[in-house]
């Protein structure tokens, strides 16, 4: 990486490291000074990264303990500025030792690398991009990857990926889809983006969710663990999963569909996702129905085969399309 490179990243690290400080240990603090770290924020997705992360490190860790007024020896206290440039230091080392540890990747790095990736229905892809991170595609995924020295970014066209990304204190993963991106912060998640619908699934690590437009208005999520984001053009919603239900919606990556109760007609639009061979369910009676078991994702004249067996449907195969009905009651 480019001395340049480095000396940017630091100064970014050192003046997060203040904005945190003056943020949460000034008395003075004020909205015009609110208002001058919103527009450094703003200024780039690296400013917005240093200041989350020192701040979240601020919140959660004991490793920031030389923040806190303490007493010295000899009984005197240690003065806010003192403190400022310990932090200060110490998150400039921090820097110092990751770039350090990247110096062998440097050359290949420097050089910026743009690709796109695909899959067809149904199939099922894995790739690593130039950072080692390793990501996954899901049936008729389109996405778009640009690793250089300062970026890694990754824009999702459609479908679904999951996320295996290389953590990197000072080049931080960002992948958007829609109107949105995610920040990652040590993170294994997931993305599906379909026309109306963004989900976002954080399985292990942390990551932020946030809006990639001025004009989208929504407050910043700092996920942990089984948070689930899906959001709308209404609305942006937060819940929490159990790592069961995580692995059961993850269960693509193994060729498989599972279902828990699913209704027929969901059961059905998640196969045609997969399939050219579609399965078309004829009314409400059997739309209704509810399944459940796992399925390989590709094979829809199984399922066909196992809903007649167990729900009692009548199935009419066509040559691209089954179609699921109620059987008819016997008088």
């Amino acid at each position: 990486m480019s001395e340049s490179c480095k000396s940017s990243a630091t100064d970014i690290q050192k003046r997060a490291a203040d904005w945190v400080f003056e943020r949460h240990d000034s008395k003075t603090w004020s909205p015009e000074d609110q208002v001058k770290l919103d527009a450094w924020l703003n200024e780039s997705i690296a400013h917005r990264v240093a200041y989350v992360r020192l701040e979240t490190m601020l919140t959660r860790s004991n490793r920031l303990v030389a923040l806190r007024v303490e007493p010295a020896k000899g009984g005197k206290r240690i003065e806010p500025q003192s403190q400022k440039r310990r932090f200060s230091l110490a998150a400039a080392a921090a820097v110092g030792l990751v770039t350090l540890a990247g110096t062998g990747a440097a050359v290949f790095l420097n050089a910026p690398q743009t690709q796109t990736y695909s899959t067809a229905l149904g199939a099922h892809k894995t790739i690593t991009l130039a950072d080692g991170t390793r990501i996954e595609l899901n049936t008729n995924t389109v996405l778009h990857a640009r690793i250089s020295a300062r970026e890694r970014s990754v824009w999702l066209d459609k479908g679904e990926a999951y996320f295996q990304v290389t953590h990197e204190e000072t080049r931080p993963f960002v992948v958007t889809a829609g109107n949105y991106r995610v920040i990652d912060l040590g993170t294994a998640f997931s993305v599906r983006s379909d026309t109306n619908r963004l989900e976002v699934a954080l399985v292990e690590g942390r990551a932020r969710f946030e809006a990639a437009r001025a004009n989208i208005h929504m407050t910043p999520s700092d996920l942990t663990p089984g948070d689930v984001v899906v959001a709308t053009a209404q609305k942006v919603i937060v819940t929490k999963k159990p790592e069961k239900k995580l692995a059961s919606d993850l269960a693509w990556r193994q060729g498989l569909l599972v279902f828990n109760y699913t209704t027929l007609a969901d059961a059905a639009a998640e196969f045609n996702r997969y399939n050219t061979k579609k399965l078309i369910i004829a009314d409400q009676a059997a739309a209704r129905l509810t399944v459940m078991g796992k399925f390989p994702a590709t094979n829809v004249d199984l399922f066909g085969q196992v809903a007649k067996a167990a729900l009692g449907v009548r199935i009419e195969s066509r040559s691209n399309e089954i179609v699921i009905s109620k059987q008819p009651t016997e008088k």
